[in-house]
């Protein structure tokens, strides 16, 4: 078993590869198709979406044409931050299954806990509703797992302290790269027993030509990205890295090395503000 099939165990016993092949910004139609087609060729068994990204029907038009089969990849999609309703939840579940053509995804996750023209406001009785509602689904069966994206420690509390809580989250998913990692959410979700994928592993290319990263991938015969996705693994997340070309997604599936203990510290140690910046979200 190679290092992107390795499993992180979920709260509910559900396994999840521990590399996921992300496709924000990934047009829908044949760059899609072909990103997601190639991702499982190379061996990838995690596929993440989101309804605001617009190519669901673009990935599950992937899956379906794969060889591999259903029951062997962990397919996830969001609901989009602006939805604060139970019944617009529900619905918008129902129209990324459609889009999906899928009986059932592995993974639904809230996208933020706020409207994205709205970041960093409060919408924690909204944020309970939602949950409603995503509870609903999960014990319906047609998502095996429910989560959240962008949540901090607090609109995680808000969920978990919820006297009507009975699915506490599965995920949580955050932007989380060498030099940017949020430690305090990480250990929040950790102790909660939610898995934390980090978006953005690479900080969206922000890494690439650093010394100090160059010194440390040329130590292990790897690449930069290679060692930023190996070191977000041995932190216990699991990175979902995109990539178009068969070559990168290649490329970024080979992560079967380690990195020594004293190697991990220097780069814990490291801030993206001394260091590098990312060039995107």
């Amino acid at each position: 078993m190679t290092t992107i099939t390795e499993t992180f165990e979920l709260n509910n016993g559900l396994k999840m590869p521990k590399v996921g092949f992300g496709t924000w910004q990934t047009e829908p139609g044949k760059e899609t198709y072909d990103a997601v087609s190639n991702a499982l060729k190379a061996g990838y068994r995690f596929i993440d979406t989101a309804k605001a990204y617009g190519n669901e029907k673009s990935v599950g038009e992937a899956i379906a044409d794969s060889d591999v089969d259903r029951s062997d990849i962990f397919v996830q999609t969001k609901l989009p931050g602006e939805t604060k309703t139970y019944e617009q939840t529900l619905a918008d579940f129902d129209s990324s299954l459609k889009a999906l053509n899928l009986d059932y995804v592995d993974s639904y996750i809230i996208h933020a806990p706020w409207p994205w023209d709205q970041m960093g406001t409060n919408h924690d009785a909204e944020n309970r509703d939602v949950w409603r509602a995503m509870q609903e689904i999960y014990k319906s069966g047609r998502a095996k797992s429910i989560g959240v994206s962008n949540f901090n420690s607090h609109d995680l509390a808000n969920l978990l302290t919820w006297k009507d809580l009975t699915v506490t989250p599965a995920v949580d998913q955050i932007q989380y790269y060498i030099g940017y990692t949020q430690d305090s959410i990480v250990k929040t979700a950790e102790d909660n027993g939610i898995v934390v994928q980090a978006y953005s592993p690479l900080a969206t290319g922000g890494l690439v030509g650093s010394p100090d990263l160059e010194r440390l991938a040329d130590k292990y015969s790897v690449s930069i990205p290679q060692l930023a996705l190996r070191f977000v693994i041995q932190n216990g997340l699991a990175p979902l890295p995109k990539a178009r070309s068969m070559a990168h997604i290649q490329a970024n599936a080979k992560l079967d090395f380690e990195i020594s203990d004293k190697d991990m510290a220097f780069l814990n140690r490291l801030t993206a503000e001394d260091h590098w910046h990312p060039t995107g979200d």
